[in-house]
Order: structure tokens, then C-alpha cells, then sequence
């Protein structure tokens, strides 16, 4: 499905993208079924706009990310990158000449800040390595460029010569913001970037972001399992449940008026601030279905409160419930589903 998006100038535009592993069993490992991580995906990304996707661990999101960037080959379906120098890319089917030029306006963020950066270089290494590698700067134009990138994200120069292991997690985050922007890209792939942060350094780094998007009109696909936190930062946001995207629409729309039962789920597990007030949880049975056995028709109707026998049996498509926004249930059209100020 393609939001507003392709009307506002896309910078990014998936189209039924798929990742599919397959699974082996016996002794000569054939191939018994396949695990579908990601499963027939569609949106768009608008220029300097930020899509959140949303979901529980292990509903794809990651998978999805790196299936975009080709870190992971696709099964199936089109990744089509709007590059200022070369047009509309499809990354899915780029050769590695291609993709070399079109990653320096691509670039990602990972989860673990201490994991994603190499111990044993320094931050102007760090930082300055994309810089070398796309022959951009070399010598003192590195060193200050390395110096002006860690004034942008709130650090101090004469940090270049230290290593990853003296900062905090919330500053090493910005180490790892700062290389993202050293090649100036157009597009950055936000892979749960506060999820390993306390509160106060969440909201540090979520605020730096959003400064860094007006500043250089960067465009993000930011990926969380907490709500409040994509709320805060997103335009659009896109719920995922075991690979597929069950309801998409622009935030507020999303957040105050849910068309799928899922949706209402994850609204109704965002804590409030105030201790005296009970909320009042969507009970969701069971666990996480496996991708690589997924129940018949909507995967979500063994856990859903308002299952009819028709969800067991019929897979209900994604479809326009008002302008702009979608959803997989039968049910969208008649549910009088809870937002996220219901609870």
C-alpha cells in the first residue's frame, strides 16, 4: 500500500517486498518450509519525513530494514530509492557498482551502539572512514570535517582521538549518528536507536534526531517496539504483525483512531505517566505466532478479542478503511476500536 507519500515526492517506495528463509529438514536437508520474516511489504517514505514501524520483537521489523539497505538479499518484491545523482534506483536487482554509489545518500543507525562501532579505532577512524572510503576527504579536510560532525551531534572535537569504550551509551549513539551523516545522505534507516538508553537519553537522542532532519532534510525509516517513542518522532507509521503490515496511516489518524484490533493492543500497553490512573489493557491470548507455521487466515485471530469465525478461515487483504488509511481486518469497517487516549 502507498500512503500520500508518492503525491509529496517519495524519497523511498517499497513495493511487496519479501524475505523468506528456508527451512531443512532430514537428513539430506531439504528444504521442509520456508519461515516468512518478511511478507509481501509496501510503503513509501516522502521527502524529509520519518514512517515508524511498529510491531512486537519478532515481527519482521529488523528483517525489513536490512532487506532494504541489501544487507539481506530479497526473496521478492522492489525497493525503489529516489538518488539525486542517479534517478530511481531498484535496489533490489542493483548490481554492486550501483549500490556503492547509491549507499552514500543511504546510510543506517543500528540498535546497539557499542556493538556497531569497532573498539579498536578511534572516533575520527570511526567517523572519517566513509569519508576515505568514497575519496570525499583526506588529511586536515578529514580532521575538521570528523570535528564538525561531532559539534552537530552534540559532542566535543578533541573527542576524535578517543575510542568507543570511554563514552556512555547515549554518547556512543551519537557516534554512530555522526558516521551516518559524515557522506550528507539523504536517507537513514533508524534501527531502534534508544532502545538500548534510559529514558532521559532516549529523549536526548530522539530530539537530536528530529534537529538533524530539519537541518539537513534527511528523510527516516524509524523502527521501535515502543510506541510513545515513535509517536514522538514519526509523520506516518506502519504496524507490522508476523511479516505483514496490518494498518498504516499518517500518525495522529493511527494513534486516536485504530481500524485494527492489533493496533488497539499496542495502544493500549503504552504506559501513563501518572501512577493513579489504571489503565485499562486489551487482553491479547497467547504468544507471538511462528513465521514459519503462521495460523490460517488473519494471523492474528487466535489472539484477537473480536475474532469472528470468518478470521480463521479467510486472510483479509490490506484495504483503504478512510482516505490514506489501511488495514487487514475484516472487521475495520464496524469495529469501534479504542485510541491511544481511551485507555
Amino acid at each position: 500500500m502507498a500512503t500520500n507519500a508518492a503525491d509529496e515526492g517519495a524519497v523511498l517506495e517499497v513495493r511487496n517486498l519479501k524475505k523468506y528463509y528456508p527451512v531443512r529438514a532430514g537428513l539430506l536437508r531439504r528444504e521442509a518450509g520456508q519461515v516468512k520474516a518478511v511478507d509481501d511489504i509496501s510503503f513509501d517514505i516522502p521527502a524529509q519525513k520519518t514512517l515508524g514501524l511498529v510491531g512486537e520483537s519478532g515481527c519482521g521489523k529488523t528483517t525489513a530494514a536490512h532487506t532494504i539497505m541489501r544487507g539481506l538479499e530479497p526473496t521478492g518484491g522492489h525497493v525503489i530509492f529516489h538518488d539525486p545523482q542517479l534517478g530511481a534506483v531498484d535496489l533490489s536487482i542493483a548490481d554492486k557498482e550501483t549500490l556503492f554509489k547509491v549507499r552514500k545518500n543511504m546510510q543506517m543507525v543500528f540498535q546497539d551502539p557499542q556493538s556497531s562501532l569497532n573498539p579498536r579505532m578511534t572516533l575520527l577512524d570511526l567517523i572519517g572512514e566513509p569519508l576515505t572510503i568514497y575519496k570525499i576527504a583526506k588529511g586536515q579536510e578529514l580532521i575538521d570535517r570528523v570535528a564538525e560532525l561531532l559539534k552537530h551531534v552534540g559532542l566535543r572535537p578533541e573527542y576524535m582521538r578517543r575510542f568507543p569504550h570511554a563514552f556512555s551509551g547515549g554518547q556512543r549513539q551519537r557516534i554512530g549518528i555522526a558516521r551516518a551523516l559524515a557522506l550528507n545522505p539523504r536517507f537513514i534507516v533508524a534501527d531502534e536507536p534508544t532502545s538500548a538508553l534510559d529514558v532521559s537519553i532516549q529523549a536526548q537522542t530522539l530530539n537530536l534526531l528530529q534537529d538533524l532532519q530539519d537541518e539537513f532534510s534527511l528523510s527516516y525509516l524509524f523502527i521501535a517496539h515502543d510506541l510513545s517513542v515513535v509517536e514522538h518522532i514519526s509523520d506516518f507509521v506502519a504496524v507490522m504483525y508476523v511479516g505483514k503490515i496490518v494498518e498504516q496511516a499518517d500518525t495522529r489518524r493511527l494513534y486516536h483512531n485504530p481500524k485494527h484490533p492489533y493496533t488497539e493492543a499496542l495502544l493500549s500497553s503504552i504506559p501513563r505517566p501518572d501512577p493513579k490512573i489504571q489503565k485499562r489493557r486489551v487482553p491479547v491470548r497467547g504468544e507471538l505466532p511462528n513465521p514459519a507455521d503462521p495460523p490460517t487466515g488473519c494471523y492474528f485471530h487466535p489472539r484477537c478479542p473480536y475474532a469472528e469465525a470468518i478470521c480463521s478461515r479467510e486472510e483479509p487483504p490490506l484495504q483503504e478503511v478512510e482516505p490514506g488509511h489501511v488495514a487487514a481486518c475484516h472487521f475495520s469497517d464496524k469495529l469501534t476500536l479504542r485510541g491511544v487516549n481511551d485507555f
